[in-house]
């Protein structure tokens, strides 16, 4: 069960909770103990190359309220060469218009030699700032002396010439566990900041205290003595100071799992996102607490909204031809696909432009933005109904319906609305993307249009309503010697349509086909012909032709299953814990027919039984009926996913479930000679 912890703002009070062991430290810079050098493994993900032993932010305004600084102090300790990557260090931040900075970097490594400490400080030459757009930034630096066993640390400031946005502050890391993280916050009462708190694991630390301040405003200046000295009068404003600290320890790394959707949804992390401030003298700010609010921001911005009405070189002539189609499917799907084969992605995804839609279709080349504002920008000059839409892909992290800010996007598609019931949500950085089918990064989130000539911004929740379906049909003879012989068709729809496309023409036809034969060396495919491939209304349809030597079958038994050419061969739910929910991002429909003709002389020994499986939630189905008709077997699959998303604290139903599923799935029919 997910805890949500709000922000406390009013009193004071300290809780440190009891567990049965030491609650770990946070020490001083520099001062590192014996028995962290010394220490072999992580104690609780034995199994980890590197652990972080520690990891603390501090927050706090400027005295003027109108910056934010957070000091943030990590220490890892390296267990084996596997552990190295954590000696590579990036940090990013927003370098437009000077909004961010990175400043105070310190950095060392820590080798036990003979007992005694070796320290190797960085050297700041070694300190590189790149910048990758015109609104990120990169501070890199790569520790020295880097050792199984050693220990490094640093720390830093991040600098905001703003007092509105604060970061989220992640406990978890990808690679690695962590035994403390610390994050303290001080924030003044005179904002108010709705939290956004993600903890599953206990508080082992958490302080809340108050200190009382006074910001001082120049109200006027005036001049004495005829001029030659000058005097300030100030006017005082009293508030508090709201300090907090929460700790965890014992962290384990949140690494991918089967069906998770991203990092950015799971871990564990403190956000806090600015409602309203209390009008006091001498600092403004403005808050975006609205997804209107927000709409506003981007339609502002030079790098959104100041594009919508750039004319493109030579775009007469796509207009004109798209007038040419009558109906408005085929005119979409028309200026769809010039600008997809045009414009080449160069693979970022940003809510914002980096050289402007006019330049990169000159150059043919721009981030997910700038095509997609082509895109917009030529459907509207076409007549269609289309707004651009900022979203967030499932690696940015779905978008809170509380996290009013434009960091919670980083693409943008066009919003197409062709009449009240049908939408499409076009996205041309994909090459392998329709015009007709969401793209499936996007999928179950929030997305944000915006109507720029009529100063109207609304959300929309992105989803797909109709299960994606896969279909096997197998027509097969057993010969005698143990052999399968036939011919297979593969049905598919949607994404699985789109992926099929994307892996074949990326891999070619030899390692497709290995594909389809996933390691099972006993099963030789002599042809397979494609149909519709090039036809985005009609399922992908795909016919083979194959040999399958019948593995274990002698002169007296035969032993065959079913399950072939499905995506179901595998259980994805192994392991026996599960740190992020599970995601399967769309509802999913497999079916699998087969029709199996008896070999002369064999008669059937087992037969799996018919059978039905359901998820106490009815969230998942399994349905199995096999049965001898005629001389042949008549075998029929069908697994359906109605229910999207399982909490972690599902798994252990799930994961069971899934075992008996897999377990029926592969089970086999044998035949007896006689």
């Amino acid at each position: 069960m997910r805890t949500f912890f709000t922000l406390l703002l009013l009193g004071a009070f300290s809780v440190v909770y009891a567990q049965t062991s030491p609650v770990p430290s946070v020490q001083p810079y520099g001062k590192i103990d014996i028995a962290d050098l010394e220490l072999k493994s992580c104690d609780f993900e034995k199994d980890a190359n590197a652990e972080i032993l520690f990891d603390k932010g501090n927050l706090s305004y400027g005295e003027d309220l109108k910056s934010i600084t957070i000091e943030h102090h990590r220490r890892i300790k390296i267990f084996n060469e596997k552990g190295n990557s954590a000696a590579d260090i990036r940090i990013q931040f927003y370098s437009g218009n000077h909004k961010e900075y990175i400043s105070g970097i310190e950095a060392e490594t820590i080798n036990l030699v003979d007992g005694k400490t070796e320290i190797t400080k960085l050297d700041k030459k070694s300190i590189y700032t790149k910048i990758i757009d015109k609104q990120l930034s990169e501070v890199a630096f790569t520790f020295p002396n880097v050792k199984s066993g050693c220990i490094i640390e640093y720390k830093y400031k991040w600098n905001a010439n703003y007092n509105a946005s604060i970061p989220y502050w992640e406990f978890q890391d990808r690679l690695f566990p962590t035994r403390y993280s610390e994050y303290a916050t001080s924030i003044p009462d005179v904002f108010y900041f709705r939290p956004d708190v993600r903890i599953y694991q206990p508080l082992v630390k958490q302080a809340v205290t108050a200190d009382a301040r006074v910001l001082k405003v120049l109200s006027h200046s005036f001049s004495t003595n005829g001029g030659g000295a000058s005097s300030q009068e100030s006017e005082s404003y009293p508030y508090n100071i709201e300090n907090e600290v929460r700790g965890i320890a014992n962290l384990p790394s949140l690494s991918h799992e089967p069906y998770m959707t991203s990092f950015e949804d799971n871990v564990q992390h403190i956000g806090l996102n600015l409602v309203s401030f209390k009008p006091i003298g001498g600092f403004n700010s403005q808050v975006s607490d609205t997804w209107a609010k927000v709409g506003g921001i981007l339609s502002e911005d030079d790098a959104f909204g100041g594009q919508l009405k750039r004319n493109l070189s030579n775009e007469q002539s796509i207009i004109n031809e798209a007038y040419g189609h009558k109906n408005m499917d085929d005119k979409i799907a028309f200026v769809f696909n010039q600008v997809k084969n045009t414009m080449k992605s160069d693979g970022r995804d940003r809510w914002y432009t980096i050289d402007g839609t006019s330049k990169a279709w000159d150059n043919k080349t721009g981030n997910s933005t700038e095509i997609n504002l082509i895109l917009y920008h030529l459907l509207k000059q076409c007549g269609v109904n289309a707004y651009p839409m900022a979203v967030s892909t499932h690696e940015g992290g779905k978008v809170s319906p509380y996290n009013t800010t434009t960091d919670a996007f980083n693409k943008t598609i066009v919003y197409v609305q062709v009449d009240n019931n049908t939408k499409y949500f076009l996205d041309a950085t994909g090459k392998y993307n329709q015009y007709n089918e969401t793209p499936a990064e996007i999928l179950n989130s929030l997305g944000l249009w915006i109507d720029r000539s009529k100063n109207t911004f609304d959300t929309v929740f992105v989803r797909k309503e109709m299960p994606v379906r896969q279909s096997v049909l197998i027509n097969a003879e057993i010969k005698a010697d143990g052999k399968l012989q036939g011919s297979a068709q593969l049905n598919s729809f949607s994404y699985n349509r789109i992926n099929a496309i994307k892996r074949y023409k990326e891999d070619g036809e030899k390692k497709y086909i290995e594909y389809l034969a996933d390691g099972d060396n006993n099963l030789k495919i002599s042809s397979i012909k494609f149909d519709n491939m090039e036809v985005d209304t009609l399922p992908l349809t795909q016919k083979i032709d194959f040999d399958l030597d019948l593995s274990g079958s002698d002169q007296n038994y035969i032993f065959l299953s079913p399950n072939l050419f499905s995506s179901l061969k595998k259980n994805p739910f192994l392991s026996e814990n599960r740190m992020s929910d599970i995601d399967f991002e769309y509802l999913r429909s497999y079916s699998i027919n087969g029709v199996y003709k008896i070999p002369a002389g064999y008669k059937i020994d087992a037969l799996p039984k018919d059978v039905s499986l359901v998820m106490p939630d009815k969230g998942i189905s399994f349905k199995r009926i096999i049965a001898e008709q005629e001389g042949s077997i008549m075998a029929r699959y069908s697994v359906n996913i109605n229910k999207i998303r399982y909490s972690k604290d599902d798994y252990p139903n799930l994961r069971e479930f899934f075992k008996k599923m897999y377990e029926m799935l592969n089970e086999q029919i044998v035949l007896k000679k006689g």
